[in-house]
């Protein structure tokens, strides 16, 4: 986080970044002031950590946007933004829908690849110590381009908002 901020404050010297070095749980919640924000946009690989985020943007009425899966992709392409339950191929957005439905849920912004997900090699490190069989690889160029759509998607809502688009 200090290293995207000095980035940011390199571009432009008068933003305003507040950096938060931990990762969000529901137990660490209280510590990130969502009062104060105007759009989330939700990368957490936790699914507990992510319902909680969500539920609580919800909750207070803040707009997020949401990423699905993007290991096992290699089409950066294929990556859209929708709403969840318009979701294929995405075995995260699968158990997103059924966990978001359970909670009345009932529409989030995504960013999820139509790309279907490559089968991952098998890793026997991990088989042998009876760890999870199938480790999702990321390629170096989808990750990212999901974060600029999901960047792109909430400019374009703050722009709109302010009536500058």
């Amino acid at each position: 986080v200090e290293v995207a901020k000095q980035r940011i404050l390199s571009i432009n010297p008068n933003a305003d970044v507040q950096v938060f070095p931990q990762m969000y749980l529901p137990e660490t919640a209280t510590a990130f002031p969502f009062e104060k924000w105007d759009y989330i946009i939700d990368a957490i690989d936790n699914v507990t950590a992510k319902l909680d985020l969500i539920q609580k943007a919800q909750h207070l009425s803040i707009p997020i946007i949401s990423a699905m899966g993007c290991g096992n992709r290699l089409d950066p392409s294929q990556l859209r933004v929708c709403d969840l339950y318009q979701t294929n191929y995405d075995p995260l957005a699968k158990i997103m829908r059924h966990e978001c439905r359970k909670r009345g849920i009932r529409s989030l912004d995504v960013v999820c690849s139509l790309e279907a997900p490559l089968k991952p090699l098998r890793n026997l490190e991990a088989e042998l110590s009876q760890k999870r069989k199938a480790i999702p690889g990321s390629s170096p160029f989808v990750p990212p381009m999901a974060g600029y759509l999901m960047a792109h998607h909430v400019m374009r809502a703050i722009l709109k908002k302010h009536s500058l688009e």
